[in-house]
């Protein structure tokens, strides 16, 4: 986790001072010798939105893992295959070093600068870093367990981290949040354009950090329900997104290297890998779900067809991913009102008081989801008529979990960790069996530690391993009370 970047940095100047007897030539008025923490903060948060959002074999396969894409070739990540193809430690390195490392940064640099006459703006800036840091190390959290939390980023001092209780980083993440809301000033400015989410607008990142905190503290309900109920219910008074407009987007350009990887992984590869895995396309296909238009494209004989998930499928006789996916300017996602009113949804389900019904805000999250793809009012109202969907209906003919967290999942297609996320919390949707499973048969519930954590890092390693219950795709995290077998 050596910041490299700036040590280039360091090195390149000192080689220019060494001029004789030019001291004014020494002065390098266009480029800075120091960089700046803004800059550092630009880049950390890019990097975290290009993490969450690609398809990278060797860096995120959650797309797969929640059975909305499968592969056509080569298929051993939609198998599974954590290890053999180094995925976990990609994952470790594009968030600890990639993400976290810069905004550690970019949070000193900011702090030790003077920012006299401007105090809260310089508060303003280490709260919305925090959150970033926050929302980070909840995603990691959530695929490993415990992980190196409390001095994972202390390198000179503790170059081989202990890993934290991964519900002892839940509680102090929502501290933090907590934090970092109280301290935020709407009559102050902040990042201004290089925020590439909010452009600085302090109200916004108040209600992602509330709208975040709902995510957090509603994730742990099986486990702790009072923590969670406290928490959702404290969120939602606090204030959480309310509209569309409130949406956690990143805004890609449509030029790179600053555009959204899947156009890379998709267009500018030239290659065929990927497809629509028959798990989305078949329950689309079954709920007559108007989204299918606007996910996918090319029909074979008439219908939407999906890759058998986890086998060989020939690219030429499967549906392809639609084009709006792929463009190099498609959001990045962070958080969304759909996924907020779905988390309500969720919360009123289990008794907790959060100004909505479940019927209602259910509705509204469909009828969303469906808006922001393209979809129209017409539309929703046709499909949430359906049996099958309308809620009442469905939820007496099956249960809230699958009505839930079917839908949400529905909507969080390109989302990939966000829906393996509601999978593993609500159990449902029903999944397919791949080929030949790391897992011999079910979805993972974890990834496994980093090969290099094993060698580098043993002891610590050892330790985790035995507290969470044994470094396997399989084992339940502290949250997932009801893994199910398929």
């Amino acid at each position: 986790m050596k910041r490299i970047y700036l040590i280039m940095i360091v090195l390149l100047t000192f080689s220019m001072s060494c001029t004789k007897n030019f001291e004014e030539f020494n002065q390098d008025t266009k480029n800075p010798t120091v960089v700046e923490g803004d800059y550092l903060f630009t880049q950390g948060q890019l990097q975290l939105a290009d993490q969450i959002s690609n398809t990278s074999v060797n860096l995120n396969i959650f797309k797969m893992v929640s059975q909305f894409w499968t592969e056509t070739t080569y298929t051993d990540e939609a198998n599974y295959d954590i290890v053999n193809r180094s995925i976990a430690n990609g994952t470790f390195r594009a968030y600890y070093v990639w993400t976290l490392t810069p905004l550690a940064d970019a949070k000193k640099i900011i702090a030790e600068d003077d920012y006299t006459g401007f105090e809260l703006v310089q508060t303003n800036k280490l709260a919305i870093i925090d959150i970033m840091e926050v929302y980070a190390y909840y995603n990691l959290v959530n695929i490993f367990g415990d992980i190196p939390y409390s001095n994972a980023l202390d390198i000179d001092n503790t170059p081989s981290p202990a890993y934290d209780n991964a519900f002892t980083i839940y509680q102090d993440l929502i501290a933090r949040i907590d934090a970092d809301y109280a301290s935020l000033d709407v009559a102050a400015e902040s990042f201004g354009s290089a925020d590439k989410i909010y452009f600085g607008d302090v109200s916004a990142w108040k209600k992602f950090a509330q709208s975040l905190k709902l995510r957090i503290a509603l994730n742990a309900a099986d486990y702790d329900n009072t923590f969670a109920k406290t928490n959702v219910e404290a969120a939602f008074t606090a204030g959480i997104f309310e509209s569309t407009d409130d949406d956690a987007l990143y805004n890609y350009s449509v030029s790179t290297p600053y555009n959204n990887p899947i156009y890379d992984d998709l267009v500018l590869s030239g290659r065929t890998d990927f497809v629509p895995a028959n798990t989305i396309v078949d329950i689309m296909a079954s709920l007559n779900d108007p989204r299918m238009d606007y996910y996918f494209q090319d029909q074979v004989s008439g219908v939407y067809v999906g890759g058998e998930y986890g086998y060989a499928n020939s690219y030429s006789n499967s549906s392809h991913i639609n084009d709006m996916v792929a463009a190099p300017d498609f959001p990045g996602f962070f958080m969304t009102y759909t996924e907020v009113l779905f988390y309500l949804a969720e919360a009123d389900e289990r008794g907790y008081s959060v100004g909505t019904t479940a019927d209602a805000a259910y509705a509204t999250a469909v009828t969303e989801s469906i808006l922001f793809w393209g979809g129209s009012n017409s539309d929703a109202t046709t499909y949430l008529a359906q049996p099958e969907v309308d809620y009442a209906t469905a939820v007496a003919a099956s249960s809230w979990q699958e009505v839930i967290g079917t839908q949400a999942w529905l909507a969080f297609y390109t989302r990939g960790q966000e829906a393996w996320d509601t999978y593993r919390r609500l159990d449902y949707p029903v999944m397919n069996v791949a080929l030949e499973p790391a897992t011999d048969g079910p979805v993972p519930t974890r990834f496994t530690y980093p090969i290099n954590e094993q060698t580098l890092n043993a002891d610590n390693y050892a330790a985790a391993s035995t507290a969470i219950g044994g470094d396997l795709l399989l084992t339940r995290l502290f949250w997932d009370a009801s893994a199910p077998a398929k």
